[in-house]
């Protein structure tokens, strides 16, 4: 339980609460002195050594009943050992059936633990493994529901998944060696895949309950709350300010464009303008100057972790699409498909909704950047030129896929620019799946835009000049 201590007093850190190393060992001394039997006791005996101030003992409690909160919940739909399920469900019965329990029992004392507590159903075993299991992972790192999946596969690895796999199958080869039919062997098997697939999914729900328990302390106003995290009603909210911070910004970059109008002095105008008074007082000339409205091309992440960024990016760029000379917007999750046909044909909102809706590209498939760049690099590199600037949204994780980076290489050599939008901490890049730091090096920009004030503080840099 002290290493629990510890890491809670590391939570409380995260979430913004002083803590000092003292007032550990204050605790560790004093839960010593308590106990773990009174759970009301052992709250208090935490809430008094760690924390200082009233303003965080809201902060104090939400980390507690997450963190506390029993991971053997997590396990609840482990309810029954896998013999009494085979003897329930009548698949197996009479001799076939006790040779086939006679078995498990002889073979589960040479298998890991993790295998013995699958056999069993033993919840409280299964919440000890896995509990022990995440003490030997850097779960400080665990800051997004994004790296769920990476901190699950470490969890399962931790707690042995390899070794009870190979465990298990052992025990299916002993049970056909043994004369168990073909069709038994089959039954035994998709139990024990059931099983399996339980205790993968409850160690997701595990590492989402220590998720929650790590989710920084959030302010109240919708511009500086992470975009993943907004109800339906927030994002409607993101949307008219995001909305309201475009028009504002194109603006001031059209008075700026203005005031930038005369170009260089044109000498030979000056000379003749001014010789009917001999040049006094000097009257300067100036070249016209043309403006310059470069191309957009907005490649855009829609899979379900970025959809509320991709909507508020898409939003940004074609509320300011006058500031360019054609805006061509892209969606992909694996495919890519083109949407530039919605923003011409229907309202902003509406396209948007049918953009991030799956109509061009299928929701289903799991993220593949490198897929996704090298198809649109293929299909439509012809298109890029010296004025267009490519715009990339998305958060750069690709589920293990080949990255292809090369096709960034080339999209770079073409663009004036290329500039990468990650809804997604630079902390995290890097970590599990994430190609971030790969493609970044390939990028003239990548930024990380996680909220509306995100997005208001790195505008200037996202538009023309």
């Amino acid at each position: 339980m002290d290493a629990r201590i510890v890491e809670f007093a590391e939570v409380l850190r995260q979430n913004g609460v002083r803590v000092s190393t003292s007032e550990v060992q204050d605790a560790l001394r004093a839960t010593a002195e308590v106990g773990l039997q009174d759970r009301s006791l052992f709250r208090a005996v935490l809430r008094t050594t760690l924390v200082k101030r009233e303003l965080d003992v809201e902060t104090f409690r939400r980390a507690f009943d997450f963190y506390f909160s029993g991971a053997a919940r997590t396990f609840e739909a482990i309810d029954k050992s896998l013999a009494k399920q085979l003897e329930e469900e009548g698949y197996l019965e009479g001799d076939l059936l006790k040779m086939v329990i006679y078995q498990m029992n002889l073979l589960a004392p040479e298998m890991s633990p993790l295998a013995q507590a699958i056999l069993a159903g033993d919840r409280a075993r299964l919440a000890q493994i896995f509990r022990q299991a995440s003490l030997q992972l850097d779960l400080g790192q665990l800051e997004s529901p994004l790296q769920t999946g990476f901190f699950t596969r470490r969890l399962l690895a931790g707690a042995g998944m390899e070794r009870a796999r190979s465990d298990l199958k052992s025990m299916e080869d002993e049970l056909h060696a043994r004369g168990l039919s073909a069709e038994g062997i089959e039954i035994v098997s998709r139990h024990v895949a059931a099983a399996m697939r339980k205790i993968e999914d409850a160690a997701r729900q595990e590492v989402k309950r220590q998720s929650e328990a790590r989710i920084r302390r959030r302010t109240d106003s919708v511009t500086d709350k992470p975009l993943h995290l907004l109800t339906q009603a927030e994002v409607d909210e993101m949307e008219a300010a995001v909305r309201t911070m475009a028009e504002k910004l194109k603006s001031r970059l059209i008075r700026k464009q203005r005031s930038h109008r005369r170009g260089a002095l044109n000498v030979r105008r000056t000379l003749r303008r001014n010789m009917p008074w001999d040049g006094i007082p000097m009257v300067p000339q100036f070249r016209s100057r043309r403006p310059e409205r470069p191309e957009l091309v907005v490649l855009c992440d829609v899979s379900d972790s970025v959809r509320n960024a991709s909507r508020m990016m898409l939003l940004f760029m074609h509320t300011l699409q006058s500031l360019f000379v054609r805006v061509r917007s892209f969606v992909f999750v694996s495919d890519v498909g083109e949407v530039t046909h919605f923003f011409k044909d229907l309202d902003v909102s509406e396209a948007i909704d049918a953009a991030t809706a799956g109509r061009t590209v299928s929701m289903s498939a799991n993220s593949n950047y490198g897929r996704a760049l090298a198809d649109f690099t293929r299909d439509h590199l012809g298109s890029i030129t010296r004025r267009t600037t490519v715009m990339i949204i998305g958060d750069g994780r690709n589920n293990y896929n080949a990255s292809n980076a090369w096709a960034l290489k080339d999209l770079r050599r073409k663009a004036k620019r290329l500039l990468w939008i990650c809804p997604e901490d630079r902390g995290n890049w890097g970590i599990g799946d994430s190609e971030m730091l790969t493609y970044e090096k390939h990028c003239h920009q990548a930024v990380v835009v996680t909220s509306v004030s995100d997005l208001a503080r790195i505008a200037d840099q996202l538009v023309p000049a």
